[in-house]
């Protein structure tokens, strides 16, 4: 027998009920339009064959310098309206990223791009979650790589089966 609690009991997750069906297809249909995750940009850069995008860092010099992604653009934000024409080709899709998950600067550099007619994506997890993973990454010193969190990526696997 199920029983339906009523909105006033409701505990915080079921205080709003989910979405249809076909509204929550629609809302993570469109995210994922929008997002790209750690892993798959890491994937799709390790492979031997063109990616078909290029992965922007929008963070400042200084940020860059402590680490980046090897073959990443270095576009601060605030340069992007100045200087995207000169780095970026526009028929090639972008993928901007930042400090990690508590910062929204990739999300403003996507924006920015797409106010520019770039077609972008922002990489969740960003710079943080890039080095949690266990990716390799350049700083002013030359090339690093951490040990995989296991809170952020499998132990002993390539794959998470997302």
């Amino acid at each position: 027998m199920t029983s339906q609690l009523s909105a006033s009991t409701a505990n915080p997750v079921l205080r709003v009920p989910p979405a249809s069906p076909a509204a929550a297809a629609a809302y993570f249909g469109a995210s994922l339009v929008f997002h790209a995750d750690v892993s798959d940009v890491a994937a799709a850069l390790a492979a031997d064959a063109d990616p078909g995008f290029v992965v922007l860092d929008s963070r400042s010099a200084a940020s860059w310098d402590q680490g980046h992604i090897p073959g990443a653009v270095h576009l601060p934000t605030a340069l992007i309206a100045e200087q995207a024409r000169n780095l970026l080709d526009p028929a090639v899709p972008v993928v901007t990223y930042c400090w990690g998950p508590g910062c929204n600067g990739a999300t403003r550099a996507a924006q920015a791009l797409a106010e520019l007619g770039y077609q972008v994506k922002e990489m969740l997890g960003g710079f943080e979650y890039w080095a949690r993973e266990g990716f390799e990454f350049e700083t002013w010193e030359g090339r690093e790589r951490r040990t995989a969190d296991p809170f952020t990526a499998p132990v002993d696997s390539d794959d998470c089966g997302c």
